[in-house]
């Protein structure tokens, strides 16, 4: 199941459905009573895809500004079965067939739903949530139609986290993380924003102190890059004017800030004030707390979060962009080593929070 983040008119958006049930299902949740079908048709699949899934069903429905009296829409289940060509049953008639009686209106969500609980369905924290509520609109927000509401959100949320200071562009940046976290893969997707897409050139320095530093693909992907990979001792400042040189050192262990002190001492010593921390978004909460603060202990400036597709809800982000102290860099929303970057964080953390990420 998939659904548009932009409206296709005042009120309307799209979704496309496996079925007429999930359809329904979707609008009352997302849309509220007030919901409407304007159109609905059949999308083939295409590919190799048309021999494992059947059509899906793209389904415009929109959300009602004026009271039901004055303009009553028509049922959505009924309005949904009129449009579709979803054959019926083996052995039934299309006109005579029994269908279940739809009700003249969609029910009305719970008054404990309401905006509220529409965003901790979205995953969003209590913390983030608070936040919002503790706004001097909120009582505003709270009593608009819910896809006004939706939007309005969207736009406090980016607000609230677009205060902080612009921050120039990486020149000498460690990349930390602990193990599993997706470091030096994340490295290799900003390696390949900065060459292919800004030009830039540069060097990159793999450090190790008491145990080995596993560098996984970046050799041989530096190498295909006209990165030079180099091992420290070596040199640490850009080599050409307007140049970068960025760091891959081992791994942390969150928890165990004793064991840090061998990279703490290498950055400041280094002068390396960049630094950005990699976390894995698919941990729960609470390892990301801890990773969290292990990061911020050793100074993070930057921060990357990684594995996004394996990641269904991503509101519990937002706690970490409320920080000032930290830059949100990008998001590695999949696997491949030059592509799969947001760059766009809070855009595309609003994107997959709310139904309407305008």
């Amino acid at each position: 199941m998939s659904t548009s983040g932009q409206p296709l008119a005042p009120g309307a958006y799209k979704f496309t459905v496996k079925s007429t049930e999930e359809a329904v299902a979707l609008i009352r949740e997302r849309l509220g009573p007030t919901a409407r079908v304007l159109s609905v048709r059949t999308v083939e699949q295409t590919g190799l895809k048309r021999l494992f899934a059947g059509p899906r069903l793209e389904v415009v429905a929109q959300v009602d500004p004026v009271p039901a009296s004055a303009a009553p829409a028509a049922p959505v289940r009924s309005a949904l079965r009129a449009a579709s060509t979803e054959p019926a049953l083996p052995g039934t008639d299309p006109e005579t067939a029994p269908r279940p009686a739809a009700p003249s209106r969609l029910t009305p969500l719970p008054d404990s739903i309401g905006l509220a609980g529409l965003l901790r369905r979205s995953g969003i924290t209590e913390t983030a949530l608070n936040r919002l509520q503790s706004g001097a609109n909120w009582h505003e927000l709270s009593t608009l139609p819910l896809h006004r509401a939706l939007a309005e959100t969207s736009r406090l949320l980016r607000s609230q986290v677009d205060t902080r200071a612009a921050r120039p562009s990486l020149t000498r940046a460690a990349f930390l993380g602990s193990a599993g976290v997706g470091r030096t893969t994340a490295l290799c997707k900003w390696l390949a924003q900065e060459v292919f897409r800004r030009g830039r050139l540069g060097h990159v320095v793999s450090v190790e102190f008491d145990r080995p530093n596993s560098l996984g693909p970046l050799p041989v992907f530096a190498e295909a890059m006209g990165v030079p990979l180099a091992h420290f001792p070596c040199e640490t400042r850009p080599a050409v004017p307007g140049g970068f040189v960025y760091f891959d050192l081992p791994s942390l262990t969150p928890g165990r800030p004793a064991e840090h002190r061998a990279v703490a001492d290498f950055l400041d010593r280094e002068q390396i004030a960049e630094r950005v921390l990699v976390l894995n978004a698919a941990y729960d909460r609470a390892s990301l707390r801890e990773a969290y603060a292990a990061g911020r202990d050793l100074g993070a400036t930057h921060l990357v979060f990684s594995h996004l597709d394996e990641v269904p809800q991503w509101g519990k982000l937002w706690d970490y962009l409320f920080d000032e102290e930290i830059e949100p860099l990008f998001l590695a929303t999949g696997p491949s080593l030059t592509g799969d970057c947001e760059e766009d964080v809070p855009g595309a953390i609003v994107r997959r929070t709310l139904p309407d990420g305008t």
